[in-house]
């Protein structure tokens, strides 16, 4: 399978929330880093991914511009969905670079405009303060301590 056929698939299996199959594309070791999670590891990747399929509200995905390159593969998608701890709908637009090794993403790295995301899922609050490290922060912890239990639940 070919780097942009992995990509393809990861994505594929995202818009039918078929985190099984997303699962299946990373490599044991791998690490994942965007804008609300830093430094997952493989397992904490994999847990990430079931959460947000399972947990999606409303969730409809778009994904293009899918290239190889020296090392891996790039990407662009769309995720439109319900945003739970609000209610309220955001569009997300994400850059995606990952590295490959023997046919797995063992480095998956997306980018977006952490404000622009912030005011639509946080309202009036996003837009006063989601430009603030304090505000990303403690998105940041937020995130991270509901991943933990979502993944003690699953012991």
């Amino acid at each position: 399978m070919s780097n942009e056929q992995l990509i393809t698939s990861f994505y594929s299996s995202f818009k039918k929330k078929d985190y099984q199959g997303m699962q299946h594309c990373y490599a044991d070791n791998a690490v994942f880093n965007d804008e609300v999670f830093k430094n997952l590891n493989g397992q904490e990747v994999k847990a990430m991914w079931e959460m947000l399929c399972k947990n999606g509200k409303g969730l409809k995905l778009t994904f293009g511009n899918v290239s190889e390159t020296a090392t891996g593969a790039k990407a662009e998608w769309t995720a439109c969905y319900l945003f739970s701890r609000t209610g309220k709908m955001v569009v997300n637009n994400v850059k995606a670079k990952f590295e490959i090794e023997n046919g797995k993403i063992i480095c998956h790295t997306d980018t977006f405009d952490f404000y622009v995301w912030a005011k639509q899922a946080f309202g009036l609050t996003g837009f006063l303060l989601g430009w603030t490290p304090y505000f990303k922060n403690k998105v940041q912890k937020t995130a991270r301590e509901n991943l933990a239990a979502f993944m003690a639940k699953k012991q």
